[in-house]
Formats: structure tokens, sequence, C-alpha cells
């Protein structure tokens, strides 16, 4: 094992121990491989499933794992061929037995901090969908929660900015100016501090690099 396989591993840990006590359940997985089985044996046979527009998810392959599994109901708003149909798949989010996402940063003492240009994805993070289900890559961990929103804010993004052509500051210099663009991605912030009904906030952390 590496330095920085065994630096991961006691980082996970201490992050599983934190999430834990913040009532949710937590898993490690050293590869992405792993995180994709692991993610897979936590949709149970049956279920309705969803996600955000999640660069980790992308990564990982997930919607073509779980739409070739055959035992679940996928919505997936990239297949869709009208707005109608993709509002349609927003507001089904809502009532799915398992909707996916990331964050863009995450503590060390567990606290996950999203921001969102429409607020559809950290509505279904708050409420809604029976399980939610938090893909997260190590490279996302900030040592304190002011860290992890100045991780969302200048890092995630701009780049995210970048990623669906947004017409804000950053777009254009890459730097946070914590603006009140009409466009502005950080419209929505969001700290996930404590899952109110236990089982329903899953994280899965992975050892390699995933996002923004």
């Amino acid at each position: 094992m590496t330095p920085q396989e065994q630096r991961n591993e006691l980082l996970a840990a201490r992050l599983i121990k934190s999430l834990n006590r913040r009532n949710m359940e937590a898993y490690y997985c050293p590869t992405a491989e792993e995180a994709v089985k692991c993610v897979s044996t936590l949709i149970e046979d049956g279920s309705s499933v969803t996600w955000g527009g999640s660069t980790s998810v992308q990564q990982l392959g997930l919607p073509e794992v779980l739409r070739n599994r055959g035992t679940l109901e996928v919505l997936d708003r990239d297949l869709v061929q009208s707005p109608e149909e993709k509002q349609d798949i927003y507001l089904r989010a809502f009532t799915a037995d398992v909707y996916l996402t990331s964050a863009n940063a995450i503590s060390e003492d567990g606290v996950i901090v999203n921001i969102d240009g429409n607020g559809n994805r950290v509505a279904a993070i708050t409420w809604g969908p029976k399980k939610v289900i938090f893909i997260i890559g190590l490279n996302k961990v900030a040592q304190t929660v002011e860290g992890a929103l100045s991780r969302a804010r200048a890092t995630a993004a701009p780049i995210n900015a970048l990623r669906f052509d947004i017409n804000t500051p950053c777009h254009v210099d890459g730097v946070c100016h914590n603006c009140n663009s009409p466009e502005c991605i950080c419209s929505y912030v969001h700290f996930l501090r404590n899952c109110r009904n236990k089982g329903r906030h899953v994280v899965v952390l992975v050892g390699e690099d995933l996002g923004y």
C-alpha cells in the first residue's frame, strides 16, 4: 500500500465516523470500480432511480450500469427529447426511491456542501427522494466547513459555469466574484450537517479524484 493509499484510508475512516455521528451511513471504496459495485448494492431491484447533473456519476458510468441492470426504473433526463419531458423528470425526482448525486465539497467533520444554480439538486437532497446516495471523491475533502464552502465557490463553481456555458463573471476569468449575476451558479448554497431520517442519506467515499 502506498503512502497515498494509507492516507486515504485514514482520512476515510475519520470521515465515516463523522458522518455516522451525523446519522448518515457511509462507506469507503478505494477505487472507482469498487464504488460502482457499492452503489449498485445500495439500490434494490424494482427501485426508481435518478440523478442530478453530477460529473462524478457520469465518470463512474453509473447511468449505463443502472440502465443495463434491467430491474430498475431509470429516470434519465439526458435521454428525453423535449424541455417538457426534462421538466417532468426534474419533478419525478422528488418521488424517486433513489437519488444519486455528489458534492462540491465535504469537511473533515462530515458537513456536505453544495452550490446550485437552479436549486433542483439541493432541493432533492433536502426533501423528496426516499434515499439520497452521495458519491464523493476524496479530492473534495476540506479541513473545515469554511474551507469546504471556499472550495465549492472558488473551484467547483467556475468549472461548472464553464461546463454549462453560463454567463457569469467566473466564466470569464475562472475566479469567484461573489456575484449577483442573473445566471449565478451559486444562487443556492446548501449545508447538509445532519440526516433527520436515519438511512436516507448515504455517502460513498472514493479514493480517486472524481468530479470538480
